[in-house]
This record gives C-alpha cells, sequence and structure tokens, in this order.
C-alpha cells in the first residue's frame, strides 16, 4: 500500500498491515499509525518511555552480550587394553636383541622397541591384524 505522509509517498506492506489488524484487532488506520511510529515516521511518548524504560533497565545489554552456553566436551580417559600375547612377544624381543644391539629400549609394553646398532637407530612396532569379519 502507498500512503501519503508529510508529502511523502511511504510504501507499507499490505501483509504486515493485515496481520496487525488480525493479531491485535485494531483498525486499519490504527494499524497505519502503528507501522509509522514502529518505523520512526511518528513519535509516541508512550512508546519512547517504555523504550527509554528498557535502556535504564540494562535488560537489552545483557540478551546482546548473551551467548550460548555450550557443554564444554572433554575427552573421556583411555583405557588401555591388556594384551599379554603382545607384551610376552615384546619381552622375548627385547631379551633377543640385548644380546646383539645397544640402548634396548621397551616404550610401550605391547607395540614398540626402540633401539641402536653402531650409529643407526631403530624402532620396532608389533601390529596385531584384526580378524576379518566373514570369519
Amino acid at each position: 500500500m502507498n500512503y501519503t505522509f508529510n508529502g511523502k509517498n511511504i510504501r507499507i506492506p499490505d501483509d504486515t498491515l493485515e496481520k496487525m489488524v488480525k493479531l491485535l484487532g485494531i483498525t486499519k488506520e490504527e494499524a497505519i499509525q502503528t507501522w509509522l511510529e514502529d518505523e520512526g515516521f511518528l513519535e509516541n511518548p508512550e512508546q519512547n518511555a517504555l523504550c527509554q524504560k528498557a535502556k535504564e533497565s540494562g535488560i537489552m545489554r545483557t540478551i546482546h552480550d548473551a551467548k550460548a552456553i555450550t557443554p564444554v566436551k572433554t575427552q573421556r580417559e583411555r583405557v588401555k587394553k591388556e594384551n599379554p600375547t603382545k607384551e610376552k612377544i615384546i619381552a622375548e624381543i627385547a631379551k633377543l636383541l640385548v644380546e646383539f644391539a645397544e640402548n634396548v629400549t621397551v616404550v610401550n609394553d605391547s607395540k614398540i622397541i626402540e633401539f641402536s646398532m653402531g650409529d643407526k637407530e631403530f624402532k620396532l612396532d608389533l601390529i596385531q591384524k584384526r580378524k576379518k569379519k566373514g570369519e
């Protein structure tokens, strides 16, 4: 709808006016006046007083400064699965390596051994294969 206000043509959305009339139970003229007040074309002392009261209370500041509270995700502590077979293999290999290698270190009881021979360093990583799903 085109509305002339103080010599200016103002376009007011028809659907907005219809919603105001329906929801607020006011006439079309009152809806136009309300729209003009909301958009700042007209001054409404009651509306200005309410806006000032809201500014003074600080409620708008807390609304705009508010942030969504997201829970802090903490990583679960991983539980090391015991594997006596792998631990036995690592222990036996470490005993064997001591005979001919230097600086034999078991880094992980069921996985890694590090050692050196001469000026070269080595790392053994024991990996157990999983059974295939069909078996």
